[in-house]
């Protein structure tokens, strides 16, 4: 660990919304205005007890946490070396980790007197989330979706459409999560007066990879507090899928200055080759996209290249600007997990432990089982992110039921 982290995370960002040479706002002067009230309304609205206790409640009576750890007995056994527990936020309610953050969100815009949420969604999942709160608030709700995961993941448009959001299409490019933003932002810009645009990750200008850090912050909390009370010593390794990187900034800053090896999982997708991987900390190179800077993808021109990723939701070529400065400074690493070791981890969960994870978690899944039988003793946390229901029909009619099948498809 390079530095002291005791003050973590009120050392990130700093005024500027920089993470080191990471982050900021690089956003046109019109827009920065409204970003500027969202930041002041924040740093207000958090410390007041109100606000706080109000969160408090939907966690505990609405969203249903704290999610358990749960000790996966089998799988740890079936690998023959590290013991493997997982974060259950596929139990949180709608299925992920989304809601933590996409409540505060909602909370924030209800205080602002927003009347309407936007976001953008890949996987389906903080669509679902941000559409969930907007019910609860009484806000209307817009996603933008890329066509290319509307038909991967119908049945989270389905339930999206159910709690009454609009699914905006989006058809330019490569249809998926980085358009998705494109489209998004460009109906934030033609009302963000009475609109809000919920981030779905640690990404965006200042202040939302702030604020989703730390809404997201209390998986890491929940699970230091419960791996202590059920092993009664803190894990050797906590590990959690990054596309963005809400899930695992979340856990990770539990975690931040304690003896624990953090490390992040890429998609290493169909292969390395660029366009197809989504392994952004580990090949890509400061940049500027969607009005912040981060580690970027880059084609030869400098724009964000395209990339691809067998989980909707990690496909995205940027990471969040805290994941670039604390990979520069060594607090956190970066390992690669491909499309067939990540459907591995898919199924093998699914009929070890009877968890079906959501294909994003699924990279972490299948990178823990790789570790563990390396480590030989010790412990493994995993932040399982989400449930797979999103994943079932597109996993078992492109690749079928199990590995085997899996294999003679690819």
């Amino acid at each position: 660990m390079s530095q002291d982290y005791a003050h973590y995370p009120k050392q990130y960002p700093d005024q500027t919304g920089h993470f080191g040479q990471y982050g900021g706002s690089y956003i046109p002067p019109e827009l920065q205005v409204e970003m500027d009230k969202i930041t002041d309304a924040y740093h207000v609205i958090c410390k007041t007890h109100s606000f706080i206790e109000e969160l408090r409640s939907i966690r505990k009576h609405y969203q249903g946490r704290p999610t358990p750890v749960f000790h996966a007995g089998r799988l740890s056994k079936m690998c023959g070396g590290a013991q493997i527990y997982l974060k259950r936020e596929d139990l949180n309610h709608t299925g992920a980790h989304k809601l933590n953050h996409c409540m505060g969100e909602g909370l924030l815009a209800k205080y602002m007197g927003k009347k309407k949420l936007i976001a953008e969604t890949g996987a389906g999942q903080h669509g679902v989330a941000l559409a969930t709160a907007a019910a609860y608030f009484g806000l209307e709700c817009e996603i933008h979706m890329g066509e290319v995961d509307i038909a991967k993941e119908a049945p989270n448009v389905t339930r999206m459409k159910l709690l009454g959001a609009t699914v905006v299409p989006v058809s330019f490019g490569l249809k998926t999560l980085k358009e998705a933003v494109d489209s998004a932002f460009e109906a934030y810009l033609k009302d963000p007066v009475n609109s809000i645009y919920c981030i779905g990750s640690v990404v965006g200008p200042h202040p939302f990879p702030m604020m989703v850090r730390d809404f997201q912050n209390i998986v890491g909390v929940e699970s230091r507090e419960q791996f202590l009370d059920m092993t009664g010593s803190l894990p050797d390794v906590v590990c959690a899928c990054v596309g963005g990187g809400s899930n695992a900034m979340g856990i990770f800053s539990g975690f931040i200055n304690d003896p624990v090896q953090l490390i992040g999982i890429e998609p290493g997708g169909r292969s390395l080759n660029l366009g197809d991987h989504a392994a952004t900390a580990a090949f890509g190179k400061p940049g500027l996209i969607h009005g912040f800077k981060c580690y970027l993808l880059q084609d030869e021109k400098g724009d964000p290249a395209p990339v691809y990723s067998i989980a909707s939701g990690l496909d995205y070529p940027g990471v969040g600007p805290e994941h670039s400065a604390l990979k520069d400074e060594g607090r956190i690493s970066y390992e690669i997990i491909n499309d067939l070791e990540t459907l591995d981890g898919f199924y093998t969960l699914s009929r070890v432990e009877g968890i079906i994870p959501a294909l994003e978690s699924a990279h972490a899944v299948a990178y823990s089982m790789k570790l563990a039988r390396e480590m030989k003793h010790g412990s493994i946390l995993v932040n399982l992110s989400g449930r797979g229901d999103k994943d079932l029909d597109f996993v078992t009619q492109t690749y079928g039921f199990n590995m085997k099948e899996a294999r003679s498809r690819l």
